[in-house]
């Protein structure tokens, strides 16, 4: 038997294993059924995945073969991928191999170069594939008919209602993006704002929107860590993160809240929007090394308990996992609509790895290996708020 046979051999039988939902392989003549039953999707081979490169990360050898075009999905991407990573606890993943990968630095300079490597792609890019208001986190969609548009809108004003705004009030956004929430905030409830981001392209898209809004005098934004918000000498009304503490890194989630607690007010209001798990790992190795190097999705558990050790009070969790899950169909729709257009300008490989991360994730939250929650906390205990849920 020729060498390439083997390979393929040893690549049929470590795919044996996902037998949940059968589906078929096929290369050249040859087909191969896995599971039992009628399959519910096929996979195109055009060269064989080493085994050794399954065993060190599946994630990473079949995100890669896909990349390059060594496999092809026939029929919808998010479909078989939906039945799939159903299956992840069946992953293979050699932790000391990859320990670089998995693990890296939690430092200023090395968080600030990981960040921007995903949100300074350019304003231009994300513009092509979200909505109008720039939101590039988990929309609220209140009936099955809204549009992604009306979906971020409403998940800004569900978080602003949350806060309890007054007017005059100080707002801190964590992680501000491009934003849009600090700019409805000005307009809706005249409180003042400040963002922070590591990213150039959003610092300088936020600053623009300010400007062509008029917002001058309530909002500004800074290029800055979260560690160095204390140096601020200020202190603020309500403090809000959204999608930022994927990027903070497990050792640092303590400091995190600590910073928060320093520049937010006695009784002040905490909203904290996360990706997050039911157990703590390290993460896919596949997404830490082309999506979001140094992302570590936190577990619900160890964020609770660290708010617990800084006398942040609980006034409510949610979990918005169907929401996000929708909200990624909506880009990746978008997505397909400015495919080669994308392609172009960045490469089909580029395309192909994008198209598979927003469907990869949209599959996790459909199948519940992430989660969406939103935790509202206040600094020490804040009886002034209503007793009921009043947004």
């Amino acid at each position: 038997m020729c060498a390439m046979m083997i390979e393929e051999r040893a690549m049929v039988h470590f795919l044996n294993r996902f037998t949940d939902y059968p589906f078929l392989l096929r290369w050249g003549d040859h087909e191969d059924k896995i599971g039992h039953g009628e399959p519910v999707f096929s996979v195109q081979i055009r060269e064989a995945i080493p085994l050794r490169e399954l065993t060190n990360s599946t994630s990473l050898a079949l995100g890669e073969a896909y990349m390059k075009g060594k496999l092809e999905i026939e029929g919808d991407l998010y479909e078989a991928l939906d039945h799939f990573l159903g299956q992840m606890e069946k992953f293979s993943v050699n932790q000391t191999r990859l320990r670089a990968l998995l693990h890296s630095s939690g430092s200023k300079k090395n968080q600030k170069k990981e960040v921007c490597s995903h949100y300074d792609i350019g304003n231009d890019f994300y513009r092509l594939w979200l909505d109008e208001t720039m939101n590039y986190s988990c929309g609220y969609f209140k009936t099955d008919h809204d549009t992604l548009y009306e979906a971020q809108v409403n998940k800004t004003d569900y978080i602003l209602k949350k806060l309890a705004l007054k007017e005059g009030m100080e707002l801190l956004d964590i992680g501000c993006g491009w934003g849009f929430l600090l700019i409805q905030a000005a307009k809706k409830y005249k409180v003042k704002g400040t963002g922070i981001t590591l990213s150039q392209e959003q610092y300088e898209g936020f600053s623009q929107r300010i400007r062509n809004e008029g917002l001058e005098e309530l909002l500004q934004v800074k290029l800055m860590d979260y560690r160095d918000l204390p140096g601020l000498g200020k202190q603020f009304d309500r403090i809000v993160s959204v999608g930022m503490l994927e990027h903070v890194g497990r050792e640092q989630y303590g400091r995190f809240l600590e910073c928060a607690d320093k520049v937010l007010k006695p009784g002040g209001v905490f909203l904290l929007h996360f990706i997050s798990s039911q157990k703590e790992h390290a993460g896919d190795p596949w997404i830490k090394k082309y999506i979001f190097p140094g992302g570590v999705v936190p577990s619900l558990r160890e964020i609770i308990s660290h708010m617990g050790e800084r006398d942040f009070h609980i006034l409510d969790v949610e979990n918005l996992r169907n929401h996000y899950n929708k909200t990624l169909l909506c880009w990746e729709r978008n997505f397909k609509e400015h495919k080669e257009e994308i392609s172009r300008q960045f490469g089909e490989e580029f395309s192909r790895m994008w198209e598979l991360y927003l469907c990869s994730c949209a599959a996790t939250f459909h199948n519940g290996i992430i989660d969406l929650h939103q935790i509202l906390v206040t600094k020490g205990v804040n009886n002034q708020l209503p007793n009921v849920r009043w947004y």
